[in-house]
């Protein structure tokens, strides 16, 4: 499954994206805005994950810039941790503040709404992160008023998370889109 926004081209990732994928991430002020994620992060995780995203049956697509080469600068996709199907993201420092967040998770949503005809999607962000807060409010989802502590592997201990969720309106009509 691949999207193509304005800017972007989310895509399935490959093992050969690992490399590459290893360097975007590995940035200690990425994993710890990140629950699941560990430190240092290698290669050999970077190769679990992707491996582990051909696996479920929701969309995990990695991220690139349209205007560049193929390498990944972040990754972005549903998972199902919890009762619902929860959105994730990450983006290398290098493009931070360029909107690619709001980009590729307006992208994202559309297809859980009008393909994947999910009724609602949770979302979290860490507490220490308001910028995560900021991207998931411009996509819809709205704060549920639960703060609970999560495990942080790269923190190696508990943070809290602000928890996030996005109802599709049951009445609003949903376009078919290709995928």
């Amino acid at each position: 499954m691949f999207a193509i926004t304005p800017r972007l081209v989310l895509r399935p990732g490959w093992p050969e994206d690992a490399p590459a994928l290893a360097r975007a991430i590995a940035h200690k002020s990425v994993v710890t805005k990140l629950s699941r994620v560990p430190w240092p992060y290698g290669q050999g995780d970077a190769e679990a994950f992707l491996a582990d995203a051909w696996q479920g049956s929701v969309p995990r697509f990695v991220i690139t810039e349209r205007a560049r080469d193929d390498r990944p600068i972040g990754c972005i996709g549903l998972h199902h941790d919890h009762d619902l199907p929860e959105l994730g993201y990450w983006l290398t420092p290098e493009v931070w503040g360029r909107g690619y967040a709001t980009e590729a998770g307006n992208a994202v949503v559309a297809l859980a709404r009008d393909s994947l005809r999910l009724p609602r999607l949770r979302a979290s962000w860490l507490a220490g992160n308001p910028a995560s807060g900021r991207v998931l409010s411009k996509l819809g989802f709205v704060a549920t008023g639960r703060v609970v502590p999560q495990p942080s592997r790269a923190l190696g201990h508990d943070v809290d998370t602000v928890e996030m969720l996005l109802d599709f309106d049951a009445d609003e009509p949903r376009m078919p889109i290709a995928a």
